[in-house]
């Protein structure tokens, strides 16, 4: 695929979740690097979100994932000393909802403390699960379509206070043998 001009917020969450769906079907087939099958999906659904003929899942997918888990950090998989963590830290806009949480152990709540999710991400220099990155591109988009932010070009929003930091959406991933699903 050529080189994406990004220029709207929508655009910006629509290509991070095309590239997201990439590197899940790469890691849920074991693959070792991305092959042309993996591109031709991220080209696919990029296309089909910005025409309007696919859309994003729902955040329900991802509660029915989340019971299934059971109580283990989404972070590290930790089992004990856990504690509800706001994707969105509240501090900056985040709600406390059940979207909006997820478990954590100490360790990592403590550590994530009112950080925004990427940028800890990037600051511990280790992808997350791609299923947490999916939640909270979810919650990007619903909170830019609430207000009213999507279609606004990307830089309009680097300077706002936001639960969320729009410059660090990744659209790029690691090779699918460094990454997981969920906390595996």
């Amino acid at each position: 695929m050529a080189k994406q001009k990004i220029e709207t917020v929508r655009e910006l969450i629509y290509y991070s979740y095309a590239n997201l769906a990439m590197a899940h079907t790469a890691v849920e087939k074991k693959q070792e690097k991305y092959e042309m099958f993996n591109f031709m999906i991220r080209a696919k659904l990029f296309k089909g979100l910005k025409d309007g003929t696919m859309n994003m899942r729902t955040i329900f997918d991802d509660e029915k994932i989340k019971l299934q888990t059971g109580q283990i950090c989404n972070y590290c998989g930790a089992t004990e000393k856990l504690a509800l963590d706001h994707i969105f830290p509240q501090k900056y806009g985040g709600q406390d909802n059940a979207e909006n949480l997820i478990f954590a152990c100490r360790t990592c709540n403590s550590s994530k403390g009112k950080k925004d999710l990427i940028k800890w991400m990037i600051f511990r220099g280790q992808f997350l699960p791609l299923m947490i990155i999916r939640r909270y591109l979810k919650l990007t988009f619903k909170y830019c379509i609430e207000n009213d932010l999507i279609d606004k070009q990307i830089a309009e929003l680097k300077d706002l206070e936001l639960p969320f930091k729009i410059e660090l959406l990744p659209t790029s991933y690691p090779k699918p043998n460094l990454l997981t699903l969920n906390t595996e």
